[in-house]
């Protein structure tokens, strides 16, 4: 097998760990935006999918989980399903992929390559779907945070909710499932032209190998 493609196959089960983690933590922690007026100074507010926050300076933190859900934005809502979907899409991909590494000891037969080749390829649309999924609800939230901090319609004394770590997080996470999605699909590609020349190689030793000899006796008959 080429270095190469192991090398690929590893990374891209790597980014893929890594960005599944990554969702997982954007969807839980409640920095998505972030707010500090200059009223109270010593207090910053921080709003998550699930859970508004208060955080003083003295390193304090009162959180307080939302209690409906069809009181909620519409804009948290939709990045609640969205998240959800990103990180349970990014975990199955993780899981096809898995097996269709070359590392890991199952369906190593040359006629079970291919069901190596279609794990692996699974994964890979999988990730790239997760990415997609994750990147959507987080640039949304962000669009919206940008219209309503330059809204002129609202007076510049009130204060505005600013960008918070999740959100970083999450585009940091969903380009991870990107790129783990394009090195996995891109393996198979490779894996798929090794297979070939594989099965040509095998081919043609069989082929040498069934070749009829003549024997030494039928030889000196002729002589």
């Amino acid at each position: 097998m080429d270095p190469g493609l192991g090398t690929l196959e590893l990374l891209g089960v790597f980014f893929s760990l890594v960005a599944c983690l990554c969702s997982l933590v954007t969807l839980m922690i409640p920095q998505w935006l972030t707010l500090s007026t200059e009223l109270l100074p010593t207090e910053s507010f921080q709003l998550g999918l699930w859970e508004a926050c208060v955080v003083q300076d003295l390193g304090m933190t009162e959180c307080l989980p939302y209690n409906t859900l069809l009181g909620l934005p519409s804009d948290i809502r939709l990045a609640r399903i969205l998240m959800c979907t990103a990180v349970a899409t990014g975990l199955i991909g993780l899981l096809f992929a898995i097996p269709g590494i070359n590392l890991v000891n199952s369906c190593r037969r040359t006629e079970s390559f291919k069901a190596k080749r279609t794990l692996k390829m699974l994964g890979g649309i999988f990730s790239i779907v997760a990415g997609v999924l994750g990147l959507v609800p987080v640039s949304y939230v962000a669009h919206l945070t940008v219209l309503r901090f330059f809204d002129e319609s609202v007076p510049s004394v009130v204060p505005r909710w600013e960008f918070g770590d999740a959100l970083f997080l999450g585009w940091t996470a969903g380009f991870l499932h990107l790129v783990a999605g394009f090195l996995l699909v891109t393996s198979c590609l490779f894996m798929q032209d090794e297979t070939c020349s594989l099965h040509q190689s095998i081919a043609l030793y069989r082929a040498q190998m069934t070749r009829p000899e003549r024997s030494p006796r039928g030889r000196t008959e002729y002589v």
